[in-house]
């Protein structure tokens, strides 16, 4: 690991200044991405802006919804009593990721900002967009097993690796961020990015902004949840193909929904049309297969993940099948 400068600001106004004026400097919380990255040599700051002195930890009601700080740990969020009443698809999903050391030590805004799991990224002697743009796709003609089938490119087929994002856009989250140019709003379906033709931009964060908190709207989605990780250990692991499901039920219809998929994209994967397909019909199998159907169309798979063409489905099925109560 290179040598680097350490700065540790208990101002937000400082922070940003202190990120802004230099190039090479990254924000750090929890670090278990990020630490592990530079040891690896896949990124070497030169100065690291600690930013756990700054009043970012709570979890409070705010107008019509949750505000969840930046540096509220991973930990804490999953077994909060507004989160677990409000917005249980969301501690579903927290209690599916990493283990319980890393949830301990993993912020939220962390976890929104963590790379992928490709090892193509992670070994600097392979090529890699992402990494080294220009250097080509590894993935695209190896081993491809944990890759997207939607949304990629020519220039990267990686997916995000994050349980926590898959449920926050299936919630209608925003992002609060602030930056020299003070503050904005970016909803969450616009915060991470497609791969293109520049796959190293992984987020639509500017250069020297700070994110300060995720809110979540109150919605009707607190009783009918489910987060299915499908992977290949129990244990910690990254999935295969995710699902985060939520339906608003009177009485055996359907009269709302929510779905997104993880593991299958270079960003958490909202089935907008699947949901559509959704409103006003039974609860049954049939309308979730039909569901299933509709949100698989467009997906392409590569020489070792055609699996997932059909084991994406048959996770949507099941994750609203449970989430239904039916399962």
């Amino acid at each position: 690991m290179n040598q680097f400068q350490y700065a540790r600001p208990s101002k937000q106004k400082t922070a940003i200044e202190a990120i802004a004026k230099d190039p090479n400097a990254q924000f750090i919380a929890g670090g278990t991405n990020l630490i592990d990255l530079m040891k690896r040599g896949v990124m070497a700051p030169e100065k690291l802006i600690d930013i756990n002195r700054l009043p970012l930890r709570k979890i409070e009601k705010e107008n019509n919804g949750v505000r969840i700080g930046a540096l509220a740990l991973n930990s804490v969020v999953a077994e909060d009593k507004l989160i677990l009443e409000r917005h249980p698809l969301l501690a579903q999903a927290l209690k599916s990721g990493a283990s319980a050391q890393l949830r301990n030590m993993a912020t939220v805004g962390g976890n929104m900002m963590q790379r992928t799991r490709c090892p193509y990224f992670y070994d600097t002697a392979m090529p890699c967009n992402k990494r080294e743009p220009g250097t080509g796709c590894g993935a695209m003609e190896g081993f491809n097993r944990m890759h997207a089938i939607f949304g990629f490119s020519d220039k990267c087929i990686a997916v995000n690796p994050s349980d926590m994002n898959v449920a926050l856009v299936a919630l209608d989250a925003s992002v609060l961020v602030a930056g020299p140019k003070g503050e904005r709003r970016i909803p969450f379906i616009e915060f991470h990015r497609l791969p293109g033709d520049n796959p190293e931009v992984h987020t639509n964060l500017q250069k020297g902004e700070l994110i300060l908190s995720v809110d979540i709207p109150d919605g009707p989605y607190t009783k009918h949840v489910h987060y299915l990780k499908v992977r290949e250990r129990a244990s910690f692991a990254f999935a295969l193909v995710s699902v985060a499901a939520a339906l608003d039920i009177d009485g055996s219809t359907i009269k709302s929904a929510r779905l997104a998929m993880g593991g299958v994209a270079h960003k958490p994967w909202r089935l907008t049309e699947a949901e559509k397909t959704l409103v006003g019909k039974p609860v049954s199998e049939a309308s979730f297969q039909q569901a299933a159907e509709v949100a698989m169309r467009g997906a392409k798979a590569f020489e070792h993940n055609a699996f997932k063409l059909i084991l994406g489905p048959n996770s949507i099925v099941q994750a609203l099948k449970t989430a239904a109560g039916i399962a």
